[in-house]
């Protein structure tokens, strides 16, 4: 099986500079989502309203049609709910598009795939172990320290005036 272009482009680094604004799905909405969008309305592929587009961001209401705030006090704000279904339905995509690549995969180089698993799990063992030690040795760390501050602080029983 080849690999399709649209896997090969997933798996290799791309230049530009990393994004800073209000995130969905973690890709940046204004300088990805936005012109995406814009893109696909234009070539007639999705319609998402116009309206989401020029205002993407949304003050959040309750049910009874009250501004809600968060309990910072600020108000919340939200991604149009256009914007968000679409890309809800590209992230869906996106994964059965990979569970396809993969199970293709499996089915054309079964010996591969069952080799790079085996590989992996053997690569992957000594860092398993390492971890699993260094967890146990934190936790009885941990539970040694407890113990001394609990020795050096023991709570006092109240006193009772009467």
């Amino acid at each position: 099986m080849e690999t399709p272009n649209y896997i090969k482009s997933l798996v290799t680094p791309q230049s530009g500079k990393k994004p800073q604004g209000r995130k969905v799905w973690s890709i940046d909405l204004e300088t990805v989502w936005l012109p995406f969008f814009t893109a696909t309305n234009t070539q007639g592929d999705t319609a998402v309203p116009s309206a989401a587009l020029g205002c993407p961001m949304r003050l959040a209401y309750d049910k009874a049609g009250a501004v809600r705030f968060s309990q910072n006090g600020k108000p919340v704000i939200r991604v149009a709910k256009e914007l968000s279904d679409n890309v809800k339905l590209v992230r869906d995509n996106f994964v059965a598009n990979l569970i396809n690549y993969a199970g293709g995969v499996m089915s054309e180089n079964p010996d591969g795939y069952k080799a790079q698993i085996e590989l992996a799990t053997k690569a992957g063992q000594p860092i398993a172990q390492h971890d699993s030690m260094e967890l146990s040795k934190a936790i009885e760390l941990r539970a040694l320290a407890e113990a001394e501050k609990a020795e050096t602080n023991p709570e006092r029983e109240p006193i009772l005036v009467s």
